[in-house]
């Protein structure tokens, strides 16, 4: 019987500094969104180390539960009470999260028009190109937030079953496996929501390249 802990590592849009090269507007209007669009992304960053601690604790106490037997059976209560109040912490750093999504979606939304009046045809693929991989990235990280938030709600319903003196080991392994099922569309969604940071952070860069402006990626 066992239960994944999931440990969210999720990267987040380079922020650039812009060292020259004038531009004109539409191009200057979309460089500033999407530094705009980095900015709004700084609260989502600021949740990904302390949720993995939270989990990391959450996993070593479900492993002193599954340790314990029926004769400790307050200490599994008292246990299970503390692993449901980290997971509450889970749910509002992941709230969070999806709200800074969420604001940095919102301010992306603007580079639409700006894009539209971009006269070159050639830079006008590149931004639309750029476009389409965030918005991909935005609705990756939404099915990411769904699997994330039921995943918790099951682990709660499981540290209920702990609490229970009358619970079935078959009970407690059905919602493990649930839990793990769940636990498998996180890990391909975390995995896909990198890759697609990635390939927006190259296509921006690609993109400020085409439009002849200079910059450097901002280290953190």
């Amino acid at each position: 019987m066992y239960k994944k802990v999931k440990l969210i590592g999720l990267t987040m849009v380079a922020s650039i500094i812009f060292l020259g090269g004038c531009s004109q507007s539409p191009k200057e209007e979309m460089l500033n969104t999407l530094e705009e669009v980095a900015q709004a992304e700084q609260e989502f960053k600021n949740q990904q180390e302390p949720l993995v601690e939270i989990e990391k604790k959450e996993k070593e106490i479900y492993d002193q539960i599954i340790a314990l037997s029926m004769k400790e059976f307050d200490q599994i209560k008292e246990l299970s009470n503390e692993a449901i109040e980290l997971v509450n912490e889970r749910q509002e750093l992941m709230k969070n999260e999806e709200g800074s999504i969420k604001a940095s979606q919102k301010e992306f939304e603007k580079t639409e028009k700006q894009i539209n009046k971009i006269e070159d045809e050639d830079l006008k693929k590149s931004a639309d190109e750029l476009y389409d991989v965030m918005m991909q990235r935005y609705d990756v990280h939404s099915e990411l937030y769904n699997h994330y938030m039921n995943s918790t709600e099951m682990d709660i319903e499981l540290y209920e079953l702990f609490k229970k003196e009358d619970v079935t080991l078959e009970q407690l392994e059905t919602q493990i496996e649930k839990i793990n099922q769940s636990y498998e569309k996180i890990v391909e969604n975390n995995e896909t929501f990198n890759e697609k940071t990635k390939e927006y952070n190259d296509k921006k860069l690609a993109f400020y390249k085409d439009a002849g402006i200079e910059m450097e990626e901002k280290k953190e």
